[in-house]
Formats: structure tokens, sequence, C-alpha cells
């Protein structure tokens, strides 16, 4: 405690004298002669104070006080001793800065050991390390923080306090020193000083905005945990029923190598225990995650289950003792995926051949899909590089399997960082697979498909996924297919809403321009014609809007579009259709007027009254100058 009371005491010091010199200098330079001759007279009494510490005893002190009636005496000497301290100040502001750059450089030789030493684990190391480089330089910042950081491994963490204390008397803005003491406080449970440290960060930079989000998570997530198992002690105390059950199945299936039926029944049982938070935080206080998940007769039974046998019997029971316990509790969905084997078993159970092991995964998968902290700990812990093709395969089946799957895949897509993950497989895996469920829509389960397509059309947000799959033959080929199929099934509700969604996504793709677009900007357009003439105002929308995104791409397909009277049906719609259909209906106008004469004579020759509720856009405007 002396030892910090002294460094604190050195800084201080330290800072008072740059202060102080800086306003001699200021006052040196000053225009007032009352000014310039007091801060002449400080910067004396400072040099006579300094001379005497610097030679160890009191020197005889001399009164230079000279009294004048000479006016050009005077300011001669003043001029004489003003250049002289100047010089003096000069050489020790040299000294001074030399010493400190040696000092510097000392200082970030030591730091560099100390992160290499923390690197390596050895944090008492580097904690000597950054504490022989403040000795070096009291002031550098950044030895603080890392100090902070060593000693918040070691658990230390009053002392992270400190050094965060003292970064932020180096820089009262130090973001790295308000992360780490409000951690220290979250690791004391002082929940409302941790909160205080974390509202700094924001106020010194509002862009840390999702910093400070998962930070205040955090606090929440481990105040509400303490609170849980506060409660949990109390009625397991009290003698509640299904809480003492708790503990006493655990230990029943804590006993190793047993037959499986033996721990399938156990967790069924145990399962039936699980009525609200109390239960599933006794589950977790009572290592019931490591002493079923680090059973190794469940392990093998979970990776070799086949259709009616024992080891099928333990994997649905185990999935569904995994939907009981994290249901709303999101301390046990993180000790769950944070569980080393979880990460390979979960993709294996939801690939299983077993129908009701699939079923009961994606209920899991689905439990934690729904709130933003239990994607977050999906994306963070599992590799979902292949997810997206896991999951677009449940289409082929015709139960709710493949509902559930979309509905999972829809909140999957809500995470940024899951749709970097599903760029890796996309052209490889995925593409191909959605292909060819697009061109068997009579096969597969079409609800499922039309969600897909729409899921698939959402990812087209990502630039990198949209370029993908605008430049995949396949792809096109397929939407033309499906296209197809749905128009010739007449007026079939379910074809219908397949035949809008698949338009959606075909816009999406049009929003880019490569050769793959023009070489089927013909087809795409042939398809756009034909549909409107639909009696689904929708479908008519998206097709006006499609032959607005594709003509561009086609000369071609213009010249075609305009033979087959474009012109004269985009026309009708114009004067008849909402504010959509008419924005797609005059770029679909302007295209064709551009580079397409008879185009431009059937637009002179029309109403031109169906012109002036369109607004002020540029084709519009281009269209009027016709």
């Amino acid at each position: 405690m002396m030892a910090d009371e002294l460094e604190e005491r050195d800084l201080q010091k330290f800072l008072r004298d740059v202060d102080e010199i800086a306003n001699l200098v200021q006052g040196l330079n000053s225009t007032d002669p009352a000014v310039q001759e007091k801060a002449i007279s400080d910067t004396e009494k400072r040099l006579h104070i300094q001379e005497v510490r610097d030679d160890g005893e009191c020197k005889t002190k001399l009164n230079r006080t000279v009294i004048n009636s000479q006016d050009v005496a005077t300011r001669d000497m003043e001029t004489v001793r003003r250049d002289s301290f100047m010089a003096a100040l000069e050489k020790d502001a040299k000294e001074r800065a030399k010493r400190r750059k040696k000092n510097e450089r000392l200082a970030n030789a030591l730091k560099e050991k100390g992160n290499d030493a923390f690197s390596n684990g050895d944090y008492a190391t580097a904690i000597q390390l950054y504490t022989e480089g403040l000795e070096k330089q009291k002031d550098m910042q950044v030895l603080y923080t890392n100090r902070a950081q060593a000693h918040m491994k070691l658990q230390e963490y009053k002392k992270v306090i400190n050094d965060c204390e003292w970064a932020l008397k180096c820089n009262e803005k130090c973001i790295k020193a308000y992360f780490h003491m409000g951690k220290a406080h979250l690791a004391l449970k002082d929940y409302s000083e941790s909160r205080n440290s974390y509202q700094k960060i924001l106020e010194i930079d509002p862009q840390k905005e999702s910093l400070f989000k998962d930070c205040m998570n955090e606090v929440d997530l481990q105040e509400r945990k303490e609170k849980e198992e506060e409660k949990a002690l109390e009625e397991f105390q009290s003698g509640k029923y299904t809480a003492v059950s708790v503990k006493e199945l655990l230990q029943k299936l804590n006993r190793p190598d047993q037959n499986i039926l033996y721990y399938a029944g156990g967790i069924r049982v145990l399962t039936e225990s699980i009525k609200d938070c109390t239960e599933q935080t006794l589950f977790r206080t009572n290592n019931g995650f490591s002493i079923i998940s680090d059973n190794k007769v469940i392990r093998r039974g979970l990776s070799v289950a086949k259709e009616n046998t024992a080891e099928a019997e333990l994997s649905i029971s185990l999935l569904i003792l995994w939907q009981a316990v994290c249901a709303g509790n999101e301390e046990n969905q993180r000790l769950l995926l944070t569980h080393p084997d979880v990460n390979v078993q979960l993709p294996m159970l939801l690939s299983s051949d077993v129908p009701e092991i699939q079923k009961q995964s994606l209920a899991l998968l689905s439990l934690y899909s729904q709130t933003e902290n239990g994607r977050s700990l999906l994306v963070r812990h599992q590799n979902l590089t292949k997810w997206l093709q896991m999951l677009i395969a449940f289409i082929s089946v015709m139960d709710d399997r493949a509902s559930c799957a979309m509905n999972l895949l829809s909140n999957l897509i809500k995470e940024e960082k899951f749709k970097i993950q599903c760029r890796i497989k996309l052209s490889t895996s995925v593409l191909p697979l959605f292909a060819q469920l697009l061109k068997t829509v009579k096969q597969v389960n079409q609800p499922a498909l039309t969600q897909c397509i729409g899921i698939m059309g959402d990812l087209c947000a990502d630039v990198v996924i949209r370029l993908q799959m605008a430049e995949n033959q396949e792809c096109w080929q397929a939407c033309l297919k499906l296209v197809d199929e749905c128009s010739s099934t007449g007026n079939s509700a379910g074809y219908q809403e397949c035949l809008f969604t698949v338009l959606g996504l075909m816009m999406n793709l049009s929003l880019e321009s490569n050769l793959v677009i023009q070489e089927h900007a013909v087809d795409v357009s042939r398809r756009c014609l034909s549909l409107l003439g639909s009696k689904d105002g929708r479908i008519v929308t998206r097709a006006i809007g499609l032959l607005s995104h594709i003509l561009p791409a086609s000369s071609m397909a213009v010249e075609e579009a305009v033979t087959g009277g474009v012109v004269k049906r985009v026309l009708r719609f114009l004067k008849a259709g909402g504010p959509t259909t008419s924005c797609y209906a005059i770029k679909t106008l302007a295209v064709c007027t551009q580079s397409n004469n008879q185009a431009r004579e059937e637009v002179v020759k029309s109403d031109k009254s169906i012109f002036f509720n369109c607004g002020s856009s540029m084709e519009w405007q281009s269209l009027t100058r016709l």
C-alpha cells in the first residue's frame, strides 16, 4: 500500500512539473512586461531550488536584486537574464527529452518482453516486466492496462482495478482501462460498478455500442445466474421434492459402466424432474452437463445410434433432456455449447439417419435460435459452414422437420457472422443442392421450399453471396424451370406462392451485371411477359420489376420484348397499377425507349395523361421528353 502511495505521489509530482514549466515558457513569451518579469523571477527560483537539490547541500543564497535608475541598463540586463534563462531552459529541456526518449525505448522493450510472457501464459513474469517498464516511464498507459490484464488472468481483481485507475490518470478516456475494470468488478460481483465502467466506454466512443451491449449482457447474465443459484439452494435446503430428486438422479447417472438402457431410463426420469428454473439451476450446479457428457457409454451410444436401437433411445432421451434444462436458461445454454464434445455431437445428431433424432436436434437448435444470445452462442461455438446445406436438405422430407429446419434457418440468417460462414460452401455444396430442389418442386415439401427460396433471397443482401448466386448457371436454369412448373399448374395457392417467391429471388440476383445474366436475359424476359396476364397482382408486380432489372442486360431481350407487346401492356399497368407497379413500369419503359424506335413510337402515340401522376423520377422525365 505504501509503495502505491509513493508511486502515485511521484507521478503527480512529475505531471505538476510539466505543467509548471509549460506555464513558465508561456509567461516568458508574453508581451506583458509584468508577466515576463514574474516568469523570470519564478524561473530563477526554480533553477536555484534545482541546483540545491542536485548538489545535495544548501548554498549561500545571493540576492541578485539591483536597483538601477537607468532604464537602458535595466532592459539590457533583463535581456541578458532572459536569454540566459532560455538557453538554460532549452538545455534542460533537451536533456529531459533525451532521458525520456531513452526511458521510453527501455519501457517499450520491457513491454514487448512482457507481452511475450503473457502470450506464453507466464502471467507472473509478465507482471514483473510491465512493472520494470513503469519504473522507466511512469506515465505509460499501455503498461498499466497490460499489467491489469495479467492480474486478471491470476484472478487478482483488486490489483486489476488499481492498475486501471492509474491508466485513467494517464488518459481519462482509456477504453481498455474501463473494459478491464468492468471485468474485474464483475468478477468481484460488484454489478453496479461493472455497469458504470462499461457505461463510460459508450460515453467515450458511441461506436462501441456493440461491445457495450455484449458487456452489459454478460453482467445481466452473471447477476441473474447468482440469484438463480441462491434461490435453487434455498429450495433444495427446504426439501422441495423435484429439487432433491435432481441431485439424487445425477448421483445415480454418475455411476460408470452401466448399460445404455440404464442411462436412457435415468435421463428420462431426470427430464421429468426438470420443472422450472430451480431444477435447471441445480442440474448445472451439481455438474449435470459433465456427468452426462463425459460418460463414455453415453458418448459411444450417441455416435452409433440407429433406428429402433437402445442407442437411438438414449440419443432421443438426451436431446429432450438438453431442451428441458436449456429452455429459457442462458447460462445452461452456454455451458452446453462450450462443452468440447458438443461441437461434434450436434452436427452428427442433426444428420442422423433416425428421423426422431433429427426432429429433437432441430427442436434443441431452434430453442437457441429464438434469442439473440442463443444465436450468438451458436455462431461463436459451432462451425456452421455446412449448416446451410444440412438444413436445406430437409426440404425433401414431408413432415414438420422441413418447416422446423426452415424456421431455424430464418433465425440464423439474422446473424451477420452466419452469413459470412455461408459463403464458404455456397458454390460447391449449397447451390447444386438448391438447384436440384427447385427442379423437383412436385417431389418436395412445397411450403418449406417456398420458405427456403425466400431465405436465399434474403441472403442476397450479402454482396458476396449474391455475386456467387448470380454467376451460377445452374441456379438461373433451375429458377426458370420452377417458373415454368408453377405457371403450368393453374392457380394452385401453393404453386402461386412459390412462383411469387422465386420471382423475388430472381429480382435480387438481377441486381448484378454479368455474362450469365446476359445469357439468360431473353429467357427471363419471355417468362415475365407471359406472367403479365396473371390474376395475382403480386406476381404481375414482380414480373414487371424483374423486367426492369433484366432488360438492360440484353438489347436482344429488349427487341423481343417490344415485339411481344411489352410497351402497350406495361402502359396499361402504369395507368391502373399501384405505386410499386408504376415505378417498375416506368423503369421498364425507359429501358425500352432508350434503345428501340418502335418502343418510342408507341409511347409517343399513347395517352400522355397516364404519366401525370408518375412522380419526378429520371425515367419519367426521359419519357416525357420523347
